[in-house]
């Protein structure tokens, strides 16, 4: 083993050696920097070379080198890339040899043609966002004005209107946003004279059921079977989270999520020959979004009472059937090719009209 005199004497060999060999930073060459060149330390404060540096960059604008023989092409460009492309401009540093003539013309080539490419992509995004504009002021101007003629023609003599070409042309092009509901409540009418205090009788009903309900939630099979079908007021919380989940409005916590679970249990007291049925609760949340919840309940109840609606929600077999038979004469004076697709894959409407 080595004593310890030995082991210390090769120890501080080793150290002197290395601090021989380690060179200052103040000695070091002149560096380069990407876009410029470092000032060699000359003995001279480090703060005070940072700061002349700075002065001197802010004075010749940004991107501006003191040693570049393109300075003066530099300053006549419009547009100035933020990137490495600006070093094909710059001139080498001292340390290595200069540019031959064919490749400093060729890169000085290529970085005329990004710049180029760079306007002509921007320019092209530009008339795409003009244009883009355009079409959205001509669609709510258009909208404007469709809702003025409602608001100023057709609804104050909705009764003489309602029929007219006119009134379904415009239905057709899209009822405004701002009439949508009003225009909704006059189309589907309201022939169970129905009203907001009947709602809230139904409601405060609804309310009572749930809560003398037990605490063990019932599967969608159960509600079914029961005979009272105001049992099924325990799956429209099933139901609800599956309506128009990318919305997140729907869904316990969101903005709707109550208003849509009164409207579907008023319902169910008010119905309950009928009582909650899947896929209800998609007709509620569209009616929800325009109009108030009352009004809302009042045109769910009617749109539910005609004759086509209550047929299926109500599973009546034989007037489903019925239906089915005309959808059929339909599908084949309208669509006669696919009709016979269907048919030859024996695909009837009662696979894919229910859902």
């Amino acid at each position: 083993m080595a004593s310890p005199s030995l082991l210390l004497f090769i120890d501080r060999s080793l150290f002197a050696k290395k601090v021989k060999e380690t060179v200052p930073v103040e000695q070091m060459d002149t560096g380069w920097k990407l876009f410029g060149r470092v000032p060699p330390r000359d003995g001279r404060d480090p703060k005070k070379i940072h700061k002349e540096c700075e002065s001197n960059t802010s004075r010749a604008g940004p991107g501006h080198s003191p040693s570049s023989p393109r300075q003066s092409v530099r300053k006549n460009l419009d547009f100035e890339p933020n990137s490495t492309t600006a070093l094909i401009l710059e001139a080498r540093p001292a340390n290595l040899p200069a540019k031959p003539a064919e490749e400093a013309q060729k890169h000085r080539q290529q970085y005329e043609e990004m710049v180029a490419q760079a306007k002509k992509r921007e320019l092209k995004e530009a008339q795409k966002r003009r244009k883009q504009l355009e079409l959205r002021c001509k669609v709510e101007e258009s909208i404007g004005n469709a809702a003025q003629t409602w608001n100023q023609e057709i609804l104050p003599n909705w009764s003489t209107m309602c029929n007219s070409r006119r009134v379904r042309d415009l239905w057709w092009q899209g009822v405004p946003p701002s009439v949508r509901g009003k225009v909704w409540s006059l189309a589907v009418g309201n022939e169970l004279n129905i009203t907001h205090e009947l709602y809230n009788i139904c409601l405060a009903r609804a309310r009572d059921k749930w809560k003398s309900m037990p605490t063990e939630p019932v599967t969608e099979d159960a509600g079914s079977s029961l005979a009272d079908r105001e049992a099924s007021l325990e799956l429209i919380k099933l139901d609800i989270s599956r309506t128009f989940p990318h919305l997140c409005i729907f869904q316990q916590g969101g903005p709707y999520y109550d208003v849509l679970h009164s409207i579907l249990g008023a319902y169910t007291c008010y119905r309950p020959d009928v009582g909650y049925v899947q896929g209800m609760s998609f007709i509620a949340a569209v009616l929800i979004l325009n109009l108030d919840t009352a009004d809302a309940f009042i045109a769910f109840a009617n749109l539910l009472n005609k004759p086509c609606q209550m047929a299926f929600f109500r599973v009546d077999h034989s007037l489903m059937l019925t239906y089915f038979a005309a959808f059929d004469v339909f599908f084949d004076e309208n669509l006669p090719k696919l009709f016979a697709h269907f048919k030859e894959n024996k695909l009837t409407p009662d696979i894919y009209l229910i859902d």
